[in-house]
Order: structure tokens, then sequence, then C-alpha cells
């Protein structure tokens, strides 16, 4: 009776190289998921929000890839961002650390922060007064203004203001150089973005991706191993949403 021949001993090594190879394809080229660990981007994006970032929205840099390794200069296939677009990119000051803000400003505009109002080429961008929010530090009870922003090209969100005298509501004329752009974060009196100097304007080169859309949020009221309480910590009203 003649001998099964054994299975090749490196089938299922080979199927995790597929399989891995496969989830560095979608994550590099397709979508990448990102997570909020901060409140920068208040009210738009909470702590506990996570999401998916399209790498492909504005072409590919080495920073698309793990680690920043790929031998790109520059970017290929490149598409150039909208103003608005919430975008992930690496800190220039320090590479290793991704943040997520606002794209307000385009290569060669002239941006500047009075009075808490964004200024444009020297022109007020308009913001209507939509309410008041609160937020605890634990201690003390917290009240912003609401208000909605209205950009040059029409795209609208939602800021929040603590006041319009904060450390970064009053700026210097900041011109945009070839290639870079300016962010802001939504939650202007809580976000460390383009108007402050160990950030600057972030090179065309560091951009991840556009974020897209929301697949996860929590209220961090549920630890890991509080299975039970997981059901009550999911935001599901915002499950889906896509990202303004």
């Amino acid at each position: 009776m003649p001998k099964r021949k054994p299975e090749g001993k490196f089938e299922f090594v080979k199927t995790i190289l597929i399989a891995g190879a496969l989830a560095l394809g979608f994550r590099s080229l397709l979508f990448e998921p990102f997570n909020i660990p901060s409140g920068s981007m208040i009210p738009t994006l909470l702590v506990g929000d996570y999401l998916f970032v399209s790498k492909y929205s504005y072409g590919y840099s080495r920073y698309s890839f793990p680690f920043g390794v790929a031998p790109i200069d520059g970017r290929i296939f490149e598409s150039q961002p909208e103003r608005g677009d919430v975008a992930v990119f690496r800190q220039p000051k320090n590479e290793s650390v991704a943040f997520i803000k606002r794209i307000v400003g385009l290569p060669g505009d002239r941006i500047q922060v009075t009075d808490g109002v964004l200024r444009i080429n020297d022109v007020p961008v308009n913001r209507s007064k939509k309410g008041i929010a609160t937020a605890t530090d634990g201690y003390n009870v917290i009240k912003f203004v609401v208000y909605e922003e209205t950009l040059p090209n029409g795209r609208s969100y939602v800021i929040q203001e603590r006041s319009d005298n904060d450390m970064l509501d009053n700026t210097s004329v900041f011109e945009v150089p070839p290639g870079h752009y300016f962010m802001m974060g939504d939650n202007r009196d809580n976000s460390r973005d383009s108007r402050a100097a160990s950030v600057g304007m972030v090179p065309a080169e560091n951009l991840i991706g556009r974020a897209e859309r929301l697949f996860f949020s929590h209220n961090g009221s549920a630890s890991l191993w509080q299975i039970w309480k997981w059901p009550f910590a999911i935001r599901y009203g915002r499950l889906g949403d896509g990202i303004m």
C-alpha cells in the first residue's frame, strides 16, 4: 500500500505569511484603523472613537507604510487634500507620533487667528454660535462655546472654544510654504497643532490619509476585564458615522 505523501510542513507558515501580506497590503494601500487618544478634535471626534483612514486619498509616501521604511521620495499617485479634510499625519518634529487634525491652510495661504477667529488670506472665516457644551476635568465643570465654522470652499463643521483669549487665540501671520499644510484641532483651546512651534506646518509627505468613518466608539467606562459593562460603554449612536 503506497504511503501517503506528508503535507508540506511549511503550509501553516505559508498561510500565515500570505494572510500577513494581505493584511499589510490592505493597511498600507487601502484603509488603516486609527483610534482617538486625546480630546483635541472634540466635538467632531471623541476620546475612545475608532475610525478608518483612507490611505489612497492623497497618494502614498513612505509614511503610508509601517515604520516609514518604504523607499519613496515625496508622494506617488498624489492627490491634493481639500480644505476642511480631517487628516492623520506624522508630526514633523517627532515622526514616530501620529496626529489627527483638520486641514485649514493650503500651500500659499496666509493663516492667522485673531481673538479666536480663524483668518484665511486676511479674510475672517465665518463662525456662528450653536450653543454651550460642558466637560469636567475631574474637579471642575468647564464651559465651552460651540460654533459652526464655514471655510471659503463651503465646508462646515463644529468647533468649540473655552474663550477667545487663550494661548493660541491670537497669533502672528503664518505663510504656508509650497508642499505644506496648516492643521488645527476642532477643540481650539486644547489642541497642539500648526499654531504651535512644536508642530508647525506639515509637509505633504507626512500625510498618512484622510479620516473617513467611525467603526467603533466607547466612553471609557468599562475596563477590558469588565465584560458585563461593555454593552453600556459603547456609543452606539456614533457607529458608522462619516467624518465631516
